[in-house]
């Protein structure tokens, strides 16, 4: 169950769209004040005095009672004495450990901060979208908390500055008209917005109305001299001159920036004039905008995601398998990752997209066909079932028979996402890119051609060709630039922090880790996007451990120092972190390091078979040095069995994102450690 909370009006607390019953105000309290300390811990101490200002006898007790009610609530299915995944106790207190994007108030901030670095074009989506996250002022319930009434003024006073930033970017944009009606109400709530002032009479100057701008600048003098007892400052000043002079520099931005806002604008009244609301040819429309939508940056596939599935609702509605398919269809959005972002509204995807097939008729149009069956393909990844890889099957069969070059790279892609079944395939993977590249420039199939690109990526990266696998980065990031496609180049800066790793310079790859995890944050990609900083510094550093022993004079042993004053015992880690669906993975780690073998022993031997994705060989590497160290002979022979296909790759690498080094090593390790009659060997 994924809780999301709103502290940007009342508090609250939801799952689903259902909202959860919080009880009374000190369980909303409680709650709240674990929210404004971002995920650190806050000692109970604090919390009674947070809660009273003359705490009873019991206070302590009642704020345990408070957080088990809490819990009760957050996590309904924790079994029984099972440590608390969501309010966790640590140490002193107390911590609220949500997913990043859970908070409304944090997602605000994201985007806001996004938006600025932004074009005008991907900016104002952005900076709608989080604007409509307020439903009342920040935190409403504890204005007069003194524990909330620095974060409720630090969020009001961001609020200010986003909608003042959305004016200037709709003027940026040449939306003036559009701009108005918001400063207006804006400047009746907070009138000593002196920048407010300067964006409404600008915003009016350029719908030709100086007059009305003019008396904008003769109100906020006024205004200013009566509330503040200050005259207007210089940009006031120098606006009002300027506006008198009519001086050019003032006009709406002549370009194709403002020619294609005003084109949309203008198109975008039309149809709304002319195609009538439940026509089915908005429907396609819609989906068709939907799908552009979500090449645009983070926002605008975040947007995309919650869309797609009401699209395809809507379709059912009319009772047309054929509709049904192509706007289930028509979303040929390029993956390359093979973790979905929503594994629930993958599910429902599959399941629409199944009963379409179902209910066309024996002579629907294969090309409906063929794209429902890609879908399947693509929202199936890291299945096991069998029915992904049929789909992807079928799909090419047609795609082929029709001779569609859109068809087929749709098609392409669903095979991609069903090349997983085992370790070793990375080459499967560089003929579907190459065929993708190829098909792609031919055509013109720009997203595609980049598809291809990445794939290609990954797959020369991990046969550890990184000249190529530089060649395609280069390319993505061309067409990336050329083409507005901001997504792209999250992928290649990550890729470049791998070859950092690669090639021995771990200091310089933990810091380009680190920038690339900022560039995820609000990006939209949540399957990419959780766990993987905290993944990415472990394998940094069991790698590392395995490099500087292979580079020292051969008798390093468990304890020595290598290079950087880092040894070759336990790797430490944190699990406080956001690890994702990597916990499992890591957790024995954790335990490694605090000295509880047996324990860590029971971890490993309770893992799950890694996904069939492009993290499988990086999580079977990683079972691999655990079982190393505990000795644990069954798991190293499943290692080896699972990861001899992969012989010749570098582990982790396909991904383009982290590296264990090259896969021969670890079997080198499991083999010596198997032969050995007694205890295992540590990792070279």
């Amino acid at each position: 169950m994924r809780v999301a909370f709103g502290v940007l009006g009342p508090t609250v607390a939801e799952s689903d769209g259902r909202a959860l019953a919080l009880k009374g105000p000190r369980h909303r309290a409680v709650l709240a004040r674990l929210v404004v300390a971002r995920r650190r811990v806050v000692p109970v101490t604090h919390l009674v005095g947070d809660l009273w200002t003359d705490p009873p006898p019991g206070a302590v007790g009642a704020v345990q009672t408070f957080v088990a009610a809490l819990r009760r609530v957050l996590e309904p299915d924790r079994p029984s004495r099972a440590p608390a995944r969501l309010l966790v106790t640590d140490g002193p207190g107390y911590a609220l450990r949500p997913e990043p994007d859970a908070v409304d108030a944090w997602r605000f901030e994201t985007a806001v901060g996004a938006a600025a670095r932004l074009p005008a074009t991907q900016a104002l989506p952005r900076l709608e979208e989080a604007l409509a996250l307020w439903r009342g002022p920040a935190y409403a319930e504890f204005e007069e908390e003194d524990w909330a009434r620095g974060e409720r003024s630090r969020l009001a006073e961001l609020r200010l500055q986003a909608v003042e930033q959305r004016a200037g970017t709709q003027l940026a944009l040449g939306l003036a008209a559009e701009a108005v009606p918001d400063l207006d109400v804006h400047l009746a709530a907070h009138p000593w917005r002196e920048d407010a002032w300067r964006l409404l009479a600008l915003a009016l100057y350029r719908q030709d109305r100086q007059g009305d701008a003019l008396g904008v600048l003769r109100r906020a003098r006024a205004v200013l001299a009566d509330q503040l007892g200050v005259d207007p400052g210089p940009r006031l000043r120098r606006l009002e001159a300027d506006i008198l002079a009519q001086d050019p520099g003032l006009d709406p931005p002549a370009g194709p920036t403002a020619t294609a806002a005003r084109l949309w604008t203008r198109t975008a009244a039309a149809y709304d004039r002319t195609v009538a609301a439940g026509a089915r040819a908005r429907l396609e429309t819609t989906v068709s905008l939907i799908r552009n939508l979500a090449v645009t940056g983070g926002g605008g596939l975040a947007a995309a995601r919650q869309h797609r599935m009401e699209a395809i609702a809507a379709a059912e509605e009319f009772g047309d398998p054929d509709l049904t398919a192509r706007v289930i269809g028509a979303y040929d959005v390029p993956a390359i990752w093979t973790r979905s972002d929503d594994p629930e509204l993958a599910r429902r995807i599959v399941e629409a997209a199944e009963r379409a097939l179902t209910a066309s008729p024996g002579d629907a149009h294969e090309a409906s066909r063929c794209r429902l069956l890609a879908t399947i393909a693509l929202e199936t990844r890291g299945s096991r079932a069998p029915r992904g890889p049929q789909a992807a099957r079928e799909a090419q069969e047609i795609a082929r028979r029709l001779d569609d070059p859109a068809l087929l790279a749709f098609a392409l892609n669903g095979a991609f996402m069903q090349s997983f079944t085992r370790a070793g395939l990375a080459p499967r993977r560089d003929e579907i890119g190459a065929e993708l590249v190829e098909l792609a420039a031919r055509h013109d199939l720009v997203t595609y051609e980049v598809l291809g690109h990445l794939i290609r990526l990954q797959a020369r990266g991990a046969l550890a060709d990184f000249a190529a696998a530089d060649r395609h980065a280069t390319a993505v990031d061309r067409l990336a630039e050329r083409h507005e496609l901001p997504l792209a180049s999250v992928f290649t800066q990550w890729y470049r922090a791998l070859r950092l790793a690669a090639s021995g310079q771990p200091a310089g790859a933990e810091t380009a880790y680190r920038d690339a995890a900022a560039r995820l944050d609000g990006a939209g990609m949540p399957g990419l996007e959780r766990g993987l900083l905290p993944l990415a510094l472990l394998c940094l550093r069991v790698q590392g451990r395995r490099t500087w022993s292979d580079t020292e004079s051969g008798d390093t042993g468990p304890g020595d120092t290598g290079p950087g004053g880092s040894d070759s015992g336990p790797v430490e880690i944190d699990l406080g972190e956001d690890w994702g669906p990597y916990r499992p993975w890591a957790a024995p780690f954790a335990l490694l390091a605090s000295g509880r073998r047996a324990e860590a022993r029971a971890a490993l031997r309770a893992l799950p078979e890694p996904p069939r994705d492009l993290m499988y060989e990086a999580c079977c590497c990683l079972e691999a040095v655990v079982a190393l160290e505990v000795g644990d002979r069954d798991v190293l022979e499943r290692a080896r069995t699972r990861l001899l296909p992969a012989a010749g790759e570098l582990a982790g690498a396909g991904s383009g994102l982290i590296t264990l080094g090259p896969v021969e090593d670890h079997l080198a390790d499991i083999t010596t450690a198997l032969r050995a009659p007694t205890s295992p060997v540590p990792p070279r």
